[in-house]
């Protein structure tokens, strides 16, 4: 279909990739355990929205500049990483400054339009999402497909569609347990140190990766 080929295969794959987590789950999760489903919902679909900047990216040849240009890729890796880091101290910083009533928040409560725009930031500026679809999607593409660029937003959007999905179940799930940890305060602290200490894992992590 649209010059694909082992579309199974590439929807089994997706979904293991898929529910790896990450830097966009952490963050779904923070959001959706502090402020709800909606919230969840809302950090879901800027990750998704994310996505999609790097699929038409990618299919534009685009992020082929991030494979092929070592400062350029740097220069977005340490954009990523100091903002993951920033949303770490931030937890850490709410969970040492907030009182027992404020604790059980493990990210500062913010509109849904926030949500959504720090979601989709989360994901476009973190290059190793621009190059798994320049690297991942490729494979399924037939050598002598007479429109590339159609089969790769076709199987880009199947892998955003179902990313999505999933990510719209973790908030949903996250937003559950979330209710129960916010009903204790300890608990709710607890997930802040842990969220935070993750976040900023993830950003020297992403901070010292390489394009390979």
């Amino acid at each position: 279909m649209f010059g694909t080929h082992d579309l199974a295969l590439f929807v089994l794959s997706g979904l293991l990739l898929n529910i790896t987590p990450g830097a966009d789950t952490l963050y779904i999760v923070g959001r959706s355990a502090a402020q709800g489903a909606r919230s969840g919902t809302m950090a879901a679909l800027g990750v998704g929205a994310g996505c999609f900047v790097h699929m038409f990216a990618a299919a534009l040849g685009l992020s082929a500049i991030l494979a092929a240009s070592a400062t350029a890729f740097t220069v977005v890796k340490l954009i990523g990483a100091a903002y993951l880091i920033y949303l770490g101290v931030s937890l850490l910083r709410t969970s040492a400054k907030s009182t027992a009533a404020q604790a059980t928040i493990p990210l500062r409560q913010t509109t849904l339009r926030m949500v959504f725009f720090q979601g989709l930031l989360t994901n476009v500026l973190n290059p190793k999402v621009a190059l798994f679809f320049l690297a991942f999607l490729p494979q399924f593409i037939d050598q002598d497909a007479p429109d590339k660029v159609l089969g790769f937003l076709f199987l880009g959007m199947v892998f955003n569609v179902n990313g999505t999905l999933w990510n719209l179940f973790v908030a949903w799930s996250s937003a559950r347990v979330g209710h129960r940890a916010r009903s204790h305060h300890r608990y709710g602290a607890w997930l802040n140190r842990v969220a935070g200490g993750v976040f900023i894992g993830l950003g020297i992590k992403l901070a010292f990766s390489r394009p390979d």
